[in-house]
């Protein structure tokens, strides 16, 4: 049977119609691959083995963020002294990050820049260089690892040690502040009403609920879900040490990847586990450096204390 003009001309439709959603969900598809990429996942983790095989590599920067007492009773063979209470410009007040003078007085001195490779330890708790970790992430600092189980695995395997001070050579860092990795209390307050944007508590569960608070209100910021920063970690014979990958994806399941996440705690330190666990996980991901100190204390800003939603895992 002949085709009418009216037929061919909704084929042709049709055919358009097709062809336009089929181009689209490839440039779904693409747009989807490359950001994926932006935050691929990769491993931000060291072992006490591989640092001991890379101890004399050209450029190599070991910091120890334990307290400067504690690094000059003894440390890791080569390895400058960063305690981690530089990372915050007033920490008895909160969690705020160091401001760009002090800290560029200290990474010149430390002789480091964007490109330097950095391997951060603690005394093996994971907190501390957590929270170093984080800091040099949003200061630019690009290829910075986590030393896992840190000094206390490093000990217990009888490791180099050293007790002097090296003297680096002074590096001419300028400060770039990385505001993808940086969470104010304003941006989190846009990410609590934002449903691209998730806000993860890395309180203790008591403190999310409000039973406990460091701050004059309890409770948590509305829509924030609850995955304490103790659930990235595990003990190993009496040693801290990190989840393996597979263990943090089951962790962080209902969190989709796609969505920017904000973390807070008390003071911003201990949620830069969680921090650092998503990065490692390929999230895109920023830490509200104030926390809880800040926005439980601001009688403007809304809270909450009955959970939405707790992750248990």
């Amino acid at each position: 049977m002949a085709q009418t003009t009216n037929d061919l001309n909704g084929e042709v439709f049709l055919k358009r119609q097709f062809t336009s959603a089929r181009g689209l969900s490839i440039l779904g598809f693409l747009l989807f691959f490359v950001s994926m990429t932006l935050f691929a996942a990769e491993p931000l983790r060291i072992s006490a083995e591989q640092l001991q095989q890379t101890l004399n590599s050209p450029g190599l920067v070991i910091l120890d963020s334990r307290s400067e007492q504690e690094y000059q009773q003894s440390h890791i063979q080569g390895a400058l002294n960063f305690p981690e209470v530089w990372t915050y410009h007033n920490k008895s007040i909160d969690g705020h990050i160091v401001q760009p003078t002090p800290l560029q007085h200290i990474l010149r001195k430390l002789g480091l820049n964007t490109e330097s490779p950095v391997i951060i330890y603690d005394d093996g708790q994971m907190m501390n260089a957590a929270r170093l970790f984080w800091t040099l992430e949003v200061y630019g600092l690009k290829n910075v690892k986590i030393l896992n189980k840190g000094y206390a695995d490093w000990l217990s395997l009888n490791l180099p040690l050293a007790f002097d001070q090296p003297s680096p050579v002074p590096s001419q860092y300028i400060p770039v502040i990385n505001h993808e990795h940086l969470a104010t209390k304003l941006t989190t307050l846009l990410a609590s009403k934002n449903p691209n944007q998730l806000i993860i508590d890395a309180r203790p569960n008591k403190a999310y609920r409000g039973l406990e608070s460091s701050a004059k209100r309890f409770g948590h910021i509305p829509s924030a879900t609850n995955i304490p920063a103790e659930h990235n970690l595990k003990q190993e014979a009496q040693i801290t040490s990190l989840k393996p990958l597979k263990e943090l994806q089951r962790l962080y399941a209902d969190i989709p990847i796609t969505k920017k996440v904000v973390l807070y705690c008390a003071i911003g330190r201990i949620s830069t586990m969680n921090y650092f666990t998503l990065r490692e996980l390929g999230y895109n991901v920023a830490n509200y450096d104030a926390s809880w100190k800040e926005w439980g204390n601001d009688f403007s800003l809304a809270i909450e204390k009955e959970a939405p939603k707790s992750a248990t895992h």
